[in-house]
């Protein structure tokens, strides 16, 4: 059997694992249908596809050497039906039923013993409507293999395995090379990442900060979760007005919908910045990397002591502007580079003491997924809303992921449920913030 060896920062996130932290992303997929969707047979489809995929047949194994280590071998046991359900939804209790069974399933963690990803079909949505819900473990791939998978599960399967391929293949292999020209070049490299590493871990020193965040959150296993759309017409006309790019303006317009959010908790807000996580795929830059992520990341102090609007945009547009010129490997938001370097034996023995240390760094996280212009589909059922979903890191009360598909920009919130009963009042100032910038063009 071929076992592949986990990067160490694939190791890190299932050393992070955790009741209350449980490190999967997810998705909730929302489909239009003419007719009542079947959900036995939208399941046995999404089955049979899944077989198909080698990614979603591994699971992890320990290793005894490198100390720490894990590997990704096939499981013999595979059934693919195993890991894909179906559930009908209720509407006599529940006012948003959708949204109350999702939250309830996210919180579920997966069984690290399996293959680490997870389906449900929910059917009984209003006028025949149907959603997917996927779940996979960050140390299975990061975003841009999610998107992978997603695509590989709906209709197109043959477009679907090329960029499979991309995200989660081997690397090209390399023309042939002298020992001489092999050694000086791996050198070079190990001499480059000692002074990167060294820059990033300096950055992360001094970008601590006393654990004072008004959205820290007790630990809590229960999630609560809110969807928001807006359109990308007025994305577009923000951005065009003001200047910036659209994901300057969806950051934006998340600052502000904090400066509110935080308000009406009885929070101050003025003269205060919410720091942001912003995941950054280096999947380019790293061809010979093992394992399933590929990730740095930027801190992007979000201006929620802002009270203009514009003024907002402006001071997200700045930071985010000089993130950029100084590229995925600098700053303190560069730590998955360092987590990347570091032994797994580390990881095993310090991951979730320095996990329980995030709020130091940031606040929260504020991710994008990349998804195809083109209009997917299911069963031929089309596809009308995705809401990614981040995972929560320990401490933290929300996290928030965006996903831009065809006419709206998708906003997935979730949040700690202990330290947010109710989501309502977050999606609502989303809505509130977007209108504010319109109102300015």
């Amino acid at each position: 059997m071929v076992r592949t060896p986990l990067s160490p920062l694939d190791v890190a996130f299932l050393c992070l694992e955790s009741e209350t932290a449980p490190m999967h992303m997810g998705a909730v997929l929302v489909f239009t249908s003419r007719g009542r969707a079947d959900g036995a047979e939208l399941a046995a489809l999404l089955a049979s596809r899944a077989e198909k995929m080698p990614q979603l047949r591994r699971k992890t194994r320990a290793e005894l050497f490198p100390p720490g280590s894990a590997t990704w071998s096939d499981d013999p046991d595979f059934v693919a039906a195993q890991h894909i359900h179906h559930h009908e939804l209720s509407t006599l209790y529940d006012p948003d039923p959708l949204t109350d069974f999702a939250a309830r399933w996210i919180a579920e963690p997966l069984d690290t013993s399996r293959p680490l990803w997870d389906v449900t079909v929910v059917t009984g949505l209003p006028q025949g409507g149907f959603a997917v819900l996927l779940k996979l473990h960050h140390a299975l791939t990061d975003g841009e293999g999610a998107y992978a998978v997603t695509v590989g599960l709906l209709d197109g399967l043959a477009v679907a395995d090329r960029t499979l391929a991309r995200a989660s293949g081997p690397a090209p292999i390399p023309r042939p090379r002298s020992a001489l020209h092999s050694v000086k070049n791996s050198v070079k490299v190990s001499l480059a990442h000692a002074g990167e590493t060294a820059g990033i871990a300096t950055s992360l020193v001094r970008a601590a900060r006393p654990p004072l965040s008004p959205v820290s959150a007790p630990a809590s296993a229960e999630r609560r979760l809110g969807f928001v759309r807006l359109p990308t017409a007025d994305i577009r006309r923000i951005r065009r007005a003001h200047g910036g790019t659209g994901n300057d303006v969806v950051l934006a317009v998340l600052a502000g919908a904090l400066r509110e959010w935080l308000v009406n908790r009885g929070k101050r807000a003025d003269g205060r910045t919410l720091r942001a996580l912003i995941p950054v795929s280096v999947r380019g830059r790293s061809h010979s990397q093992v394992g399933g992520n590929k990730l740095s990341g930027y801190l992007c102090d979000l201006p929620v002591g802002e009270d203009d609007p514009v003024e907002r945009l402006h001071v997200v547009r700045r930071v985010m502007t000089r993130n950029k010129a100084a590229g995925p490997a600098r700053g303190a938001g560069a730590f998955p580079l360092l987590a990347d370097r570091v032994p797994t034996v580390l990881h095993r023995l310090g991951t979730k003491t320095a996990g329980l240390a995030a709020p130091l760094l940031f606040d929260l996280v504020v991710t994008t997924v990349p998804l195809p212009a083109a209009r997917l589909t299911l069963a031929g059922a089309p596809l009308a809303q995705v809401y990614p979903l981040v995972p929560l890191a320990p401490r933290h009360a929300v996290g928030i992921a965006v996903a831009t598909y065809r006419d709206g920009v998708h906003i997935g919130l979730q949040a700690n449920a202990e330290a947010v009963p109710d989501l309502g009042g977050l999606r609502d100032a989303v809505l509130k913030s977007t209108a504010a910038l319109l109102n300015t063009v």
